[in-house]
């Protein structure tokens, strides 16, 4: 069974990964693909709208005669990124509270 994974979700993973260092492309989806699945095509939207959000900042860089386009995380990603880890803590607390819930001690019969 697959969760559906919801935008704030896959922006955080992003900026999370982005956060430990400056990534191109190709190298991010593999590295958010570690955990999540995902399509570089999908990937691309979430950059453009992190970017847009003021949250990315893009370099580019030459490799083997081409120009590789880097991104990294500014102060305000940062912040974000904070923000989403706050709201994952509480929302992986409040479904390990049902999912993970051993016995039951409501039941009456």
């Amino acid at each position: 069974m697959t969760f559906q994974l919801g935008a704030a979700l896959l922006d955080a993973c992003v900026l999370a990964v982005l956060s430990r260092g400056d990534a191109y492309g190709y190298v991010l989806t593999q590295q958010v693909r570690q955990v999540i699945e995902v399509s570089e095509t999908a990937l691309y939207p979430v950059l453009r709208r992190l970017q847009k959000d003021g949250c990315l900042d893009t370099y580019d860089q030459p490799y083997q005669g081409r120009n590789r386009r880097y991104y990294r995380v500014t102060p305000q990603g940062v912040e974000r990124l904070e923000e989403y880890r706050q709201q994952w803590r509480l929302y992986k607390s409040r479904v390990d509270t049902i999912l993970l819930k051993e016995g039951h001690e409501n039941d009456e019969g």
